[in-house]
């Protein structure tokens, strides 16, 4: 059976949790693993996502909540970077360019605090509210 998957990342500074799902109700897989270098942290949420792809499964969309500060300008030249952090090796580094180098889908980025205001907006008991 085939369906779209959607990725998820949630980016902290101490630990990086993944998910692949369609929504809340639907989470099939979830990880966590602690926050390192860039490119072994990365490496591991690439994996993870690939590794546990179904057959026939593809993922549609891999969203984002980082820690920061980062830039989520859609228009920056530099959307997609986390900017001036005190966290080792993060500085100026391209996370989205990144995760785009494995996977051919829209990635969207935002703050781990955006990232779960969107979810309780979306799904939580911000539900209805502006």
């Amino acid at each position: 059976m085939s369906g779209d998957i959607v990725g998820a990342i949630e980016a902290g500074g101490t630990k990086f949790v993944c998910a692949l799902g369609s929504g809340p109700q639907d989470v099939r897989e979830i990880t966590h693993f602690p926050t390192t270098n860039p490119e072994e942290t990365i490496s591991r949420a690439v994996h993870f996502f690939q590794d546990n792809l179904k057959s026939g499964e593809q993922l549609k969309a891999i969203g984002i909540a980082s820690f920061g500060p980062l830039d989520p300008d859609l228009k920056s030249p530099t959307y997609g970077f986390i900017t001036a952090t005190p966290k080792p090796g993060w500085s100026n580094f391209d996370f989205v360019g990144e995760v785009q180098k494995s996977f051919s889908v829209p990635v969207s980025f935002d703050t781990d605090v955006n990232g779960a205001a969107l979810g309780e907006w979306r799904w939580g008991n911000a539900q209805g509210l502006d």
